[in-house]
């Protein structure tokens, strides 16, 4: 099929670098009327630039010598050889080509690499069986190149001799580009020093920092959503990420952790919402401004279904445990297919897969939310660099109750995404709270136990008031307050105050204080 590629000044907002014509994915999304972005465009440059390809802003150009005919098969076959694979784009692609054209592609070249993998990824994408024999038996080759993305089990295929190693299924399937930051994570083997740091501290003082940790977690989350949450609330929370990992992930797991999660349920759909969802704000007449849009609702059980068998998939394939946290938790928000709570749920779904994959020590949560509420910058620009470009492919209307509705067939848009920037964050995120937050908590009890017992040593007091002198003296750049002395603690003498002073300064020598001073 040939595509009607005329030159173009612009490509989905973006100019063209000058003398370039388009090139595989953007070739295709043009010139078939795709509604898909491309994340990266490729174009072909009609001089010899030296080198085989450069990155120009959002474009990757090629030299003259990739130039390729007008044909839809050769940009197919240019982006399954050069490009990041797109399975959205794809699939749309497969739909708008003739199936007489997939056909003779495949059937020129049967035993080539590139014909079946087009061949089994059509099949697989759309559900349709093209009327080709089954494949020689060929050496089987890999739908992902290993050295390229990170592959879930490769299962083989005997009608097309390929190997499918795609994380997920049809029904959800992410992707995961083998970059270099990723990489540089996973040889960290952070989860182990994790243990290490755990092993060299006594079970008590582990019980304690686990506990602060998860309070830290629980505010933060709230914090994220603009909440200061009650301790009702937090508590919720807690025991949520508590039992997270103790069951399968599916649909009465996701309606238990948003029931938890609620609480009050009067106003607020438990289980997948029934209506369309937005984020944004409103105009002066109430109607939506949405900045995203989640799932139509009527697509929501077959995306979810999806996410829990992409879940099943990935946990016994040996994919590093960060990686699948990310291709679920960030899949479910994008998702987002509750009412109210997919923030939260979405980062429990973390805690999930890190407890069901053993790696976060038992009973040990690590306060990932804290590190995305103190990122909460980079965190915002990972979640829109994924939902804004699709905002262009989503058309919707206003509904009589003011809320939206999507009126053009969008689910693919949420089944098939790269996970890669949501994986590189989480495992930065995860990274911190292991290298710094946990042998912080640690660190610090440890220095309030050495506090606490020299207090008590030079005054005899209960321990409540012992532990509120550590923390106004640290509230107040290590000495106490007026306010403080003249109050609850009037019965201690100068010579005393001067002595605890001492003694919790020395204690936290070389840690910053805890907040600003107090009268």
């Amino acid at each position: 099929m040939q595509l009607d590629l005329h030159p173009v000044d612009y490509f989905q907002g973006e100019l063209v670098p000058k003398d370039c014509e388009l090139i595989g994915l953007a070739a295709l999304v043009q010139g078939l009327g795709i509604r898909a972005p491309v994340r990266q465009p490729a174009c072909v440059s009609a001089k010899y630039v030296g080198g085989s390809r450069r990155v120009e802003g959002s474009w990757t150009v090629y030299d003259k010598r990739y130039s390729t005919s007008g044909e839809a098969a050769d940009h197919l076959s240019f982006a399954l050889r050069h490009e990041p694979i797109d399975l959205l784009i794809l699939k749309r692609a497969f739909e708008a080509l003739p199936q007489a054209d997939m056909v003779e592609f495949i059937t020129a070249t049967p035993t080539g690499a590139v014909a079946r993998r087009v061949w089994f990824l059509y099949e697989y994408l759309t559900g349709q069986q093209l009327p080709i024999d089954d494949a020689d038996n060929l050496a089987a080759v890999d739908v992902l190149d290993t050295e390229l993305y990170f592959t879930g089990e490769a299962l083989l295929s005997k009608r097309h001799r390929v190997r499918n190693n795609l994380l997920g299924t049809a029904a959800f399937c992410p992707v995961i580009r083998r970059t270099e930051a990723l990489q540089s994570f996973i040889a960290l083997d952070i989860a182990r020093q994790a243990r290490e740091t755990i092993g060299r501290t006594g079970g008590h003082l582990v019980t304690r920092a686990a506990s602060f940790m998860l309070l830290a977690d629980s505010r933060a989350s709230f914090a994220i959503e603009g909440e200061r949450a009650p301790q009702s609330r937090l508590e919720r929370w807690g025991r949520a990420v508590l039992e997270a990992g103790k069951r399968p992930l599916d649909q009465t797991e996701i309606y238990r952790l948003h029931r938890l999660l609620i609480g009050d349920d009067r106003f607020t759909e438990i289980g997948y919402r029934s209506d369309g969802v937005f984020l944004g704000e409103r105009d002066h007449n109430n109607d939506p401004l949405p900045e995203f849009i989640g799932a139509r609702p009527d697509d929501l059980t077959s995306l979810m279904d999806g996410l829990g068998q992409c879940n099943d998939r990935m946990r016994p394939s040996g994919l590093d445990p960060v990686l699948q946290a990310a291709a679920i938790a960030f899949g479910f928000v994008y998702i987002h297919p509750l009412a109210d709570g997919n923030g939260r749920v979405h980062r429990c779904l973390i805690h999930h897969v890190l407890t069901e994959r053993q790696f976060s020590p038992a009973g040990m949560v690590f306060p990932v939310s804290s590190v995305m509420l103190d990122r909460i910058d980079d965190y915002r620009t990972v979640l829109q660099g994924h939902s804004s470009p699709l905002m262009q492919d989503i058309d919707w209307k206003v509904t009589p109750d003011r809320n939206i509705e999507v009126t053009n067939d969008t689910a693919d848009l949420y089944r098939y995404f790269d996970c890669t920037a949501e994986a590189e964050f989480l495992y930065a995120c995860v990274q911190r709270t292991i290298e710094k937050d946990l042998p912080q908590e640690i660190d610090y009890l440890k220095r309030h136990d050495q506090a606490l017992h020299a207090i008590m040593n030079a005054v005899e007091m209960p321990d409540r008031l012992a532990q509120d002198l550590i923390i106004y003296i640290r509230q107040n750049n290590g000495t106490l307050g007026r306010k403080r002395r003249e109050g609850v603690f009037v019965k201690l003498t100068d010579a005393e105050i001067t002595v605890i002073e001492g003694l919790v300064r020395d204690a936290f020598d070389g840690v910053e204080p805890v907040g600003p001073p107090l009268p």
